[in-house]
């Protein structure tokens, strides 16, 4: 089969090496637009569950993505002077530049063709069994089909601007900041030695009151390093603006699709769809999309039938992850309802983010709920702990019994717990 993918980010990149891994024969070439080792951003984010697939997938470039990432298990938040940590699952960072290259030199290695400095239009797309649509969220090949594609893009509230720092986080890291115009806060999380990501946000009142809406980068970031200046313990905030420029502040933009594939032409990552980047499973979903893409092209007999089974799966498995995200962007939209809340009580909703009741709920009385059903449920575990061991030891007393006694005793003793 011959593969084009227009588009050199993660998704693309990683589709051309399971296709390559699963028919060594098929002819694959990458097409990006801009030069190799140019990207933006700073590090992305991903979780231990990815990082095994990846290992199940393609074991040679996992190891190179494990060795150059940073790790973490807990996470930070500062409110007002006040820092909780908590315990939690394992996250990984890696520096966007990195995470293209280890993917790049694989792909090359099993024969993928990549072509930077290449770029492709809907009016002359590249000959090809199957043309692969991973150029983002302004994807050139998808909007020349919108009607198709149905596809839909909705603006966000809030403005964000993407920075570096040359603070290490140990943590993923949240700090909030009150100004005379209102809230401002930042995620911060490790991606790579000497450097981590650092992603400021606050509301549009916020934004034109402290004038970053106007400022030039270097104003902005002196701004923000002053009001950050706890977090960053000293450590400058690095941009990408050119000298004199204006920071790039943005809106989020959360794109669907209602179909995914058109003839031979499929949508693959921020082509298909976005979610909100406080959940962090951006370039999760996008490597997920490779998965699942690859795995009906080795499994349906025609590429109508792997196309149709691509789309269905994938559709069905973001409808949780977007529901997160948009509650997780509405959550920080929404902050005054949360923020003089007791600390503990609201770093907890601040883990709650996700849920679709909480918008719905008096704040201080989902806490009290939420709070109830952990105890319940960790006495269910304890239950499921215990029960098996009185099980144990009441069937050994059993035997014990019959063995000097000869007498039945109650079925529960014989094994079946009341507690089990």
């Amino acid at each position: 089969m011959k593969v084009a993918c227009v588009g050199g980010g993660p998704a693309g990149l990683y589709l051309s090496i399971l296709l390559k891994r699963q028919d060594p024969s098929h002819r694959i070439t990458v097409y990006e637009r801009g030069p190799e080792g140019s990207t933006y951003g700073w590090g992305v984010t991903y979780w231990q569950a990815l990082l095994n697939e990846l290992h199940a997938r393609d074991p040679e470039s996992a190891r190179a993505l494990e060795n150059g990432s940073v790790r973490w298990n807990q996470g930070v938040a500062d409110v007002r002077g006040l820092t909780i940590r908590q315990p939690g699952d394992v996250g990984h960072g890696i520096g966007r530049h990195r995470l293209l290259e280890i993917l790049a030199d694989r792909a090359r290695n099993l024969g993928v063709q990549l072509e930077f400095e290449h770029e492709i239009t809907a009016d002359d797309p590249p000959e090809a069994d199957l043309l692969v649509a991973a150029d983002g969220v302004h994807s050139a090949l998808r909007t020349r089909h919108a009607d198709h594609f149905g596809t839909d893009l909705t603006m966000g509230r809030n403005p964000y601007l993407w920075l570096g720092t040359t603070r290490v986080f140990d943590s993923f890291t949240f700090a909030f900041v009150e100004t005379g115009h209102g809230w401002i806060w930042c995620y911060g999380y490790p991606c790579g030695a000497g450097r981590s990501t650092c992603v400021i946000e606050c509301g549009p009142r916020t934004w034109t009151g402290l004038g970053l809406d106007r400022a030039s980068e270097a104003d902005g970031l002196a701004l923000l390093e002053r009001l950050f200046a706890h977090v960053l313990d000293g450590h400058p905030l690095i941009g990408r603006a050119p000298a004199g420029g204006r920071a790039r502040w943005l809106t989020f933009r959360t794109l669907t699709n209602r179909a995914w594939y058109r003839g031979n032409l499929v949508l693959l990552g921020d082509a298909a769809h976005t979610t909100h980047y406080s959940t962090g499973a951006g370039t999760t979903l996008a490597l997920e999309d490779a998965f699942a893409l690859a795995d009906a092209l080795r499994e349906c007999a025609d590429l109508p039938q792997a196309l149709a089974r691509y789309e269905h799966e994938r559709k069905a498995a973001l409808l949780p992850a977007q529901s997160a995200a948009r509650h997780s962007a509405q959550w920080y939209e929404s902050l005054t309802r949360y923020i003089d809340l007791p600390p503990e009580q609201m770093f907890a909703l601040l883990g709650q983010r996700h849920s679709p009741l909480l918008p719905y709920v008096p704040p201080r009385l989902y806490y009290r709920l939420d709070r109830a059903a952990g105890q319940l449920e960790a006495l269910r575990r304890f239950k499921r702990w215990l029960g098996p061991r009185l099980a144990r030891t009441a069937h050994g007393r059993a035997s014990a019994w019959r063995a000097g006694h000869g007498e039945a005793l109650p079925a529960w003793v014989n094994g079946d717990s009341p507690l089990g």
